[in-house]
């Protein structure tokens, strides 16, 4: 009887490393191929650059192949335990890191029915990660970028958005990471705020700044990076104005766009009630979110309707009647605001949120209430998570405190030790 031979693989860019264990194993039997989920790889590196069919298409034409079954989690126990393979090949490359584990999950499992692990060596020269170091310096497009983000909210617990305002803060969101565990965390795209830009050009947060000045800030960011970007819509101005706003940002490549249910001069909400803001009627918002969704060209893009009401104190029930009208007038996400220091009443909005029938992903920015952690805003239901001006509020006072120290002291060597060094601010744009 043919042995079967189990190969797990995220098979995003094949390369001969890979082409060389599908080759070891189909000398040791029937080759059945595990293609990892967009949701396995996310859950312990970057979102692969293919989508899972287009990734299945291409190992299902590979030589040796026999047949490709997706493989939902990391862990490969739960197809092993289906197919019973005899053996399974894997390049000796997973003893340490992340993989470890994994291996002796493999290895264990395995031994229930007397399977063996075959590894093969690793094929020097050949890493998977600089290849897609390399095809990142190449860029992106926007069709490619503009899907990411739907993507990412299916195959990640909750989507980790920074703001960036310029080039350098997108570089900054594109290329920050920390290991943890030998899990790789990074933010997954990037919040264009309009606080933010427009502070960062001396204009106070009113709109004063328009469309086609923060569309610089946008292009600056798009030649940069390759995630995807939210764009801060503020109210989305009037409605005809609206419509060509989509449109641009659809064409540029932008993934969001986020716009709240307000009229008039626009007002910070984090302001609340302290300042005259108004909200704007259900029936006209949603107008504005069908004009919008009629504009598109594509359906990647997406219109997400940001809700006022904790903000403006109308309660839970206004916003969940809102909730519903958006998302039936066409809205593809609900982002919820407050300006508490305590998320309760956000919580209680994502626990009544839960039970909407034809809910779509939801947002928070969690600016006041900032001592809850992520993994409490996925399990109540959240999907994006958006760190909305931390970059420039750190970068303003660093700054200012460089500024008075060189004033103080008449010279800059008091300020070394807080700024780069020249060297690495010269190469730090390759």
């Amino acid at each position: 009887m043919n042995k079967t031979v189990y190969v797990g693989m995220s098979a995003d860019i094949i390369h001969p490393g890979h082409l060389n264990i599908i080759n070891e194993a189909s000398k040791l039997g029937y080759v059945i191929i595990g293609v990892l989920t967009d949701k396995a790889i996310a859950s312990y590196k970057r979102l692969p650059t293919l989508n899972f069919e287009y990734r299945k298409t291409i190992v299902e034409n590979i030589k040796g192949v026999g047949e490709v079954v997706a493989q939902n989690e990391l862990d490969y126990s739960i197809n092993l335990r289906k197919i019973k393979p005899d053996f399974v090949v894997h390049g000796d490359d997973w003893k340490d890191g992340v993989q470890r584990q994994t291996r002796q999950n493999v290895i264990d499992t395995l031994a229930e029915w007397g399977g063996k692990l075959h590894e093969v060596p690793y094929t020097k020269g050949i890493s998977s990660t600089q290849l897609n170091e390399s095809l990142k310096e190449i860029g992106t497009t926007p069709e490619i970028r503009m899907n990411k983000l739907r993507r990412l909210i299916e195959a990640k617990p909750i989507v980790r958005v920074m703001e960036a305002h310029n080039g350098l803060t997108g570089l900054i969101v594109e290329n920050a990471f920390v290991e943890d565990n030998g899990i790789k965390k990074e933010f997954d795209a990037m919040w264009l705020s309009s606080l933010t830009d427009s502070t960062a050009k001396g204009k106070p947060d009113i709109e004063a700044v328009d469309v086609t000045s923060r569309l610089h800030s946008v292009n600056d960011i798009l030649e940069v990076t390759t995630k995807p970007i939210i764009y801060d819509g503020d109210t989305g101005g009037i409605t005809e104005h609206f419509v060509f706003t989509v449109r641009t940002l659809e064409r540029l490549g932008v993934s969001a766009i986020i716009i709240e249910d307000k009229t008039g001069l626009k007002k910070n909400s984090l302001f609340g009630t302290d300042v005259e803001q108004t909200q704007d009627s259900i029936e006209n918002f949603s107008a504005k979110i069908r004009a919008g969704k009629q504009a598109q060209i594509t359906g990647k893009f997406m219109i997400i309707a940001r809700i006022e009401s904790l903000i403006l104190k109308q309660g839970v029930d206004n916003a969940i009647e809102r909730a519903k009208a958006y998302i039936n007038a066409g809205a593809d996400g609900i982002m919820i605001h407050s300006k508490e220091k305590e998320a309760n009443e956000v919580l209680e909005f994502c626990r009544r949120y839960t039970e909407i029938e034809n809910k779509k992903p939801l947002v928070a920015v969690p600016s006041s209430y900032n001592k809850i952690y992520e993994k409490e805003l996925a399990e109540a239901g959240v999907n994006i998570v958006i760190y909305a001006n931390q970059l420039l509020r750190s970068a303003y006072p660093a700054m200012m405190n460089v500024a008075k120290t060189i004033l103080k002291h008449e010279r800059a060597a008091e300020v070394d030790e807080q700024c780069m060094p020249i060297k690495e601010i010269l190469t730090l744009i390759k």
